[in-house]
């Protein structure tokens, strides 16, 4: 392929392979195609075209989290998205009246209309303003211990499935009629996950067990709380922690062997919640 060449006879001009009607003297070290200064970018040892540039850049192997999710700078995202929807929620329910009906767990609501299984997770008692902001601090605190070292998508996953597997613990546990709301569920999903991800750290698992402790105590002495949705939660957060961070990282596979087994886990759990819906059904008649 030609470019074009100065020679004496003709004077014929080098033009960027990328604006013909440009005259560009330079090549890329790469390729050697004339490039114009706006094609140009930078290289240690003179300049290369963008197309180099961002063939090389694929190359590079991607950078990854402590246990396989891609490597992002800055905030835990998720997490704060996450807080944000439970927020958004809970100035819902004080503005529309009635929206919290729609959105609270009760067993034998919840068989013909599922969606609560997921809403639930994300609204709050109005009776108690500690009662979100407890929850909050929990899931920033868990949240910014997580989500930088599994990655944003493994931990959404997580949260994902620990809120339904508390809300599958309110449906095997609770009475039918009892009504549930909140994202105790979901945070004890990543209490627990925590756990996990920390394991060889004493001092922490010390400090967590604790916290556990009161948690477990207060759960069946003070009146309110559902035991049942942080059973659920917990269960399914070590399970789900378990998929992304029992896998050894020289595995070669890795990554597709967590998503596998997430996928099966969620698959697992949607199939539980569908039976333990029908249940419902069939005992309240």
């Amino acid at each position: 392929m030609s470019y074009g060449q100065i020679n004496p006879q003709s004077q014929v001009a080098p033009t960027c392979y990328r604006h013909p009607d440009t005259v560009a003297y330079v090549s890329c070290n790469r390729c050697g195609r004339p490039v114009c200064p706006q094609c140009q970018v930078s290289a240690p040892v003179g300049v290369q075209c963008v197309e180099c540039v961002a063939e090389a850049n694929r190359r590079i192997p991607q950078q990854k989290t402590e246990f396989g999710g891609r490597l992002r700078a800055g905030a835990p995202v998720v997490t704060y998205i996450v807080i944000a929807l439970n927020v958004f929620v809970y100035l819902l329910q004080w503005i529309i009246p009635g929206f919290t009906n729609s959105l609270v767990l009760a067993p034998a609501i919840a068989a013909y209309e599922p969606w609560r299984l997921i809403t639930s997770a994300f609204a709050h008692s109005m009776g108690s303003f500690l009662h979100l902001a407890m929850n909050m601090y929990g899931i920033y605190i868990f949240g910014t211990l997580l989500e930088p070292r599994l990655g944003r998508l493994r931990f959404a996953w997580l949260y994902l499935l620990s809120a339904i597997g508390g809300s599958l613990g309110i449906l095997l546990l609770s009475e039918p009629l009892s009504a549930t709301l909140g994202a105790s569920g979901a945070l004890a999903g990543l209490f627990l996950a925590t756990f996990v991800v920390f394991r060889s750290n004493k001092q922490a698992l010390r400090q967590m067990g604790i916290i556990l402790v009161l948690n477990i105590v207060l759960g069946f002495v003070v009146s309110g709380i559902s035991w049942q949705g942080h059973l659920g939660g917990a269960i399914t957060g070590i399970i789900a922690s378990a998929s992304i961070v029992m896998i050894p990282r020289s595995n070669p596979q890795r990554s597709r062997i967590q998503l596998v087994l997430l996928t099966a886990l969620s698959v697992i759990l949607l199939t539980a919640v569908y039976l333990a819906m029908q249940s419902v059904k069939y005992s309240v008649g």
